[in-house]
């Protein structure tokens, strides 16, 4: 007859299992294991003795409110000869004796989340389960290791701004495995609506990560749910922060967590996708940030943005916008609910834009269905093909109320970026979006998808050509040139009004105040002719204008008075921030003081009044922000230098984020890596 491990105390071994699970960056003050994997606990017996064959154990695992066999949220199982990865399992490992090694294998597919495991009668041990991307047999697995170090384990990244001429890096603090945050993470998913209406439900799906991504991104925004934060497309931030202000995720969650669940305020969307991502490396699903440069926002499902302007070139605003950037996710997983070859990377964007099923969420959706135009696959494929292919048509308004069409060559979905593997180098991934331009894959996506607008499209060779092109030298603090070049192709003179203004612009679309503008009633270009017009941008004039994103937005009208026809020419300009140059002072090693001296110089003609500096870094800064701020102003051409001292806690590769915020300059940001010795 089988005989009952009697059973007396127990060690989790948290350090070795912890570490054997790479979830040691949490701590190892508790258990914190991955799925289809196994891990060991010491049991320590009362009485009697392990004998193979003759006793026995039953095991029983439970997560959430409701566990149940039937919702996969409670498994009993008992001791077997070896452990089995594709099923709950237990197994003993060592000799005949008093102390009890007894590996304990979790399904590949089990949900995700909080457990209580009892054993026997007496013993009741608890731990967190999360996705592993190492387990061939869960749905998140990835084959390569310096993918998985990136995706899954890097703490800070990338994001891309600026513009598509001019992509800029800038450095985020992903901090998924900073104290507390993987207990934040785990509250999101418990506060979720789906998960309050039927609790039951929602942990048995958990054990799916379209679920989970699915769930996140509707999470990481507040607008229909307790979620992480409000979106602020104005430049009006009371009640908050300027989402140009948070340089990582871990204070941002650390602030939704102290106010019960009340959303932080601010948030734009590399700052929604930054959070969406740390959330999801915290659970094991391999994530990344991409920026798609000039992205749609086609809110009638036509796959085309219609474009007013008025007789000067200045746009008349509508929703239909086309972002100067915008950011989303990709996550990392198979799709058994789509036919095969669709696994892999799939777009889903946490960002309130459109709703799906009632709900502020997108995705997620395969990057390949995008690809190929499938857009009745799950999830919210139209909206996402749209923001990469959509058609723009531009119409002037005159002012006897009738429109005209206008010609305009913005092309929208540029430069799909996101940070290489192992560098902090741009990986363009256009390509698996969208095949190349003009390509028969094209032309068989769009009829696929019945993006007719893009299949009417010949290419124009007008007999007019108009651009805009600038010169390197656009620093803040700068005045400069831009130029509007017309070309006349044709074999007669031409006559022409140019109209060339530039405003400030927001990274989503919305204009500011005008930066300078020339109307030229009488331009003549001989066959064959080209001219060059300037227009002067100075400091004094676009100085105040400007917002936090640092951008202009050019743009030229031409009409030709011989035919009629307008032409529009648009270019996005984005000006320089100064560099924050950064020095490590003294040997980086784990658990010894550091310092880091920080400089910038004042590019501007006016002095900087209340500059402050602020650092942060995973493991470099305890999970805090470390701010100094300079006792007086910064005269033109002047330095502002500030020494910060913190204490790194983790030996290895880390990055240092640094943001300088003063009354004229707005967060300005650097970073640097540091390799912490043990």
């Amino acid at each position: 007859m089988a005989q009952a491990l009697d059973i007396d105390r127990w060690n989790l071994e948290c350090e070795f299992n912890n570490t054997d699970h790479r979830t040691d960056l949490n701590g190892v003050d508790r258990l914190i294991v991955r799925r289809g994997q196994s891990f060991t606990i010491s049991l320590y017996l009362r009485s009697g003795l392990y004998q193979p064959g003759v006793t026995s154990l039953d095991c029983v695992a439970e997560t959430g409110p409701q566990p149940s066999e039937q919702y996969g949220t409670r498994a009993s199982f008992g001791l077997s000869a070896n452990i089995d990865t594709s099923r709950w399992s237990a197994a003993v490992t060592s000799p005949p004796g008093d102390m009890v090694a007894l590996s304990i294998c979790s399904a590949p597919d089990a949900p995700i989340g909080r457990y209580t495991l009892t054993l026997g009668q007496s013993a009741r041990i608890e731990f967190i389960l999360l996705f592993n991307p190492w387990c061939p047999g869960d749905a998140v697995y990835m084959d390569n290791e310096q993918s998985l170090a990136e995706y899954v384990l890097s703490q800070d990244g990338i994001i891309f701004r600026g513009s598509y001429k001019h992509p800029i890096p800038t450095p985020w603090n992903f901090g998924q495995f900073e104290s507390g945050i993987l207990d934040i993470c785990l509250r999101i998913l418990d506060v979720n609506p789906k998960c309050l209406k039927n609790p039951g439900k929602d942990y048995s799906g958990r054990r799916n990560p379209i679920y989970v991504s699915r769930v996140l991104s509707a999470m990481v925004n507040c607008n229909d749910d307790k979620g992480v934060l409000l979106g602020r497309w104005t430049n009006d931030y009371a009640g908050g922060v300027s989402p140009m202000f948070w340089r990582g995720s871990v204070e941002i969650l650390y602030n939704w967590e102290t106010q019960a669940c009340q959303p932080v305020r601010y948030g734009q969307c590399w700052v929604f996708a930054a959070v969406a991502c740390s959330v999801s490396r915290a659970l094991g699903i391999p994530c990344r940030v991409v920026t798609n440069y000039l992205s749609a926002h086609d809110t009638n499902s036509n796959l085309t943005i219609e474009r007013y302007i008025d007789e000067n070139g200045d746009p008349i605003q509508s929703r239909e916008m086309i972002w100067n950037y915008h950011c989303w996710i990709e996550s990392w997983m198979t799709r058994p609910d789509l036919k095969p070859d669709f696994n892999g990377w799939q777009a889903s964007d946490p960002t309130p834009q459109e709703k799906s099923e009632g709900v502020y969420c997108c995705g997620p959706i395969p990057l390949r269905a995008i690809k190929e135009g499938e857009l009745t696959f799950k999830y919210d494929a139209p909206f996402v093909f749209a923001e990469v292919n959509a058609d723009v048509i531009t119409f002037m308004k005159k002012k006897d109320g009738n429109t005209s069409n206008v010609t305009n060559n913005t092309v929208v979905g540029q430069k799909i970026s996101t940070k290489s593997v192992g560098s902090d180098a741009r990986e363009d991934i256009t390509h698996l979006y969208k095949f190349p331009e003009g390509s028969d894959e094209e032309r068989e996506a769009f009829k696929r998808a019945n993006h007719q607008n893009k299949l009417l499209k010949q290419q124009q060779n007008q007999g007019l050509h108009l651009a805009i092109k600038v010169t390197a030298d656009m620093r803040k603090g700068c005045d400069f040139d831009v130029f509007a070049v017309v070309t006349n192709n044709t074999q007669s003179e031409k006559k022409c009004r140019l109209v060339f203004g530039s405003c400030a612009l927001s990274y989503n679309g919305s204009m500011g105040a005008n930066c300078g503008f020339k109307d030229l009633l009488n331009v003549e270009l001989p066959p064959g002719g080209e001219r060059r017009v300037p227009l002067r941008l100075n400091y004094s004039k676009y100085g105040d204008n400007l917002t936090e994103d640092n951008l202009i937005r050019l743009a030229a009208l031409l009409l030709d008075y011989s035919t009629g026809e307008a032409m529009l020419a648009v270019r996005n300009i984005v000006l320089e921030n100064p560099e924050i140059k950064i020095r490590i002072l003294g040997e980086p090693k784990e658990n010894r003081k550091l310092a880091a001296e920080l400089t910038l110089k004042n590019p501007l003609p006016e002095p900087l009044e209340n500059c402050c500096f602020s650092i942060e870094g995973a493991n470099l800064t305890g999970g805090h922000v470390i701010s100094e701020r300079l006792g007086s102003s910064v005269g033109p051409g002047e330095d502002a230098k500030v020494k910060v001292y913190f204490t790194p806690t983790h030996s290895g590769l880390r990055k240092l984020v640094v943001d300088f915020d003063s009354t004229k300059l707005c967060h300005v940001k650097g970073y640097r890596n540091v390799i912490i010795g043990k």
